[in-house]
């Protein structure tokens, strides 16, 4: 094998990857091989477990994988079912950052436990807070885990878009070898993957029967231990304040991220003189369109998760325009100008906090299981050019307000 940063072996598809004194070693097909930097805490286009009986390795050196067992199937890792302080600090760093979008582990087969041929198979997406909160639920149940690759989604959203589907499954069963390592032919799914999963035609080409879980994976202990059988409480689907609140900065804070740059662009160009830039004149004129801008972020990434059974409409579109419109309402009233010449600023109000709290309600629609992939889609395609078209004429507004205020119109 050679030696240095990256290195692979053709012959057995060893793939090693080194990057800032972290190194994972895991058994993929030669023409999977690719050399890809690995960064904290995430999945980056390896293939993973089971591994081969000919293709021995060292234990993956993820730190949520604290051994190595023989089955049948292979060498499979096992997984710790309890989480560590950088398990946590990744899940805060996945809720307010970026970290979201690449926060997934290698699918394959996994062990909790000690599992044997009797032992139950958990199906999961390989978006890592979905396998965390899986693995975390197995502490103390010897079980295998099949993950999915779902491209680092959650369950729910992989469903709508197919990615946690049948083709995968079927896929999955097969190439880990899952009919060697277990005497039974049944799967646990989590019941929000019913969307992409097709029981009938998995059992059909695998033989495995797929019985759709609990809605939580805090519910699995109770579930296996009533034989499997689900209580109305587990096949219930919630979403409680306490869960929306947990959610809104997953949006929220990618919202102000483009805020920032975007008011600090406004303040110049509504503060700009002859003499250059006037912070008399930022205060006068900016700050109200700063406020109108803000208001509308928190409008629609904050209120409207918030109120969201409360505030009419299904779609979330909607929703968000109406909390829009009463949050417009709202600072009319606190920005009573009596200067003629702020008409611009009002047309501004109106339709810019409205668009950006509608398009801000819509994008939360992927945190909840309100709507369909289809409905979201629907949804979409009406009101984008919708939003092209206030942006146009909100950025109108906006230079005619500049251009009023300094007596030019």
């Amino acid at each position: 094998m050679k030696s240095g940063k990256s290195g692979q072996d053709i012959r057995y598809g060893l793939t090693m990857y080194m990057n800032k004194g972290l190194k994972i070693i895991s058994v993929v097909p030669p023409d999977k091989c690719r050399e890809t930097p690995f960064r904290y805490g995430t999945y980056l286009g390896f293939s993973a477990p089971a591994l081969g009986p000919a293709e021995k390795t060292a234990v993956p050196d993820f730190p949520w994988v604290e051994g190595i067992i023989s089955s049948p199937a292979g060498e499979v890792p096992v997984i710790k079912t309890f989480l560590s302080p950088r398990d946590r600090l990744g899940m805060i760093r996945c809720r307010i950052g970026g970290l979201r979008t690449r926060y997934s582990v290698p699918p394959g087969l996994y062990a909790a436990g000690k599992p044997d041929e009797s032992s139950r198979v958990m199906v999961s997406a390989n978006y890592k807070l979905s396998f965390d909160n899986l693995r975390r639920a197995l502490d103390g149940i010897d079980a295998w885990i099949l993950v999915l690759d779902t491209r680092g989604v959650n369950v729910w959203c992989a469903a709508g878009k197919g990615a946690f589907g049948t083709e995968e499954l079927v896929t999955r069963i097969f190439s880990c070898g899952l009919a060697r390592a277990v005497a039974h032919r049944d799967l646990i799914v989590p019941q929000l993957g019913a969307p992409g999963i097709n029981a009938y035609e998995v059992e059909k080409r695998t033989g495995f029967r797929v019985r759709f879980g609990p809605v939580r994976a805090r519910d699995i202990p109770g579930y296996i231990a009533r034989g499997c059988e689900k209580t109305k409480a587990m096949s219930t689907v919630s979403f409680s304040f306490i869960e929306r609140l947990v959610l809104v900065p997953m949006e929220i804070i990618p919202a102000l991220k483009l805020f920032l740059p975007a008011a600090l662009a406004v303040a110049a160009l509504l503060g700009l003189q002859r003499q250059g830039i006037i912070f008399s004149s930022v205060r006068e004129t900016a700050i109200p369109i700063i406020t109108a801008g803000l208001a509308g972020v928190l409008s629609g990434g904050v209120i409207t998760p918030l109120m969201l059974p409360v505030v009419p409409f299904r779609s979330f579109a909607l929703k968000g325009l109406t909390v829009g419109l009463m949050v417009s309402a709202l600072l009319h009233g606190a920005m009573d100008y009596t200067d003629d010449r702020v008409w611009a600023f009002y047309g501004f109000l109106w339709l810019f906090v409205p668009m950006v709290s509608s398009y801000l309600a819509l994008r939360f629609t992927g945190s909840t299981v309100y709507t369909g992939m289809s409905g979201v889609k629907k949804e979409i395609r009406y009101a984008l050019p919708l939003y092209i078209a206030g942006s146009i004429v909100s950025f109108t507004l906006l230079v005619v307000y500049k251009l009023t205020m300094e007596g030019i119109l």
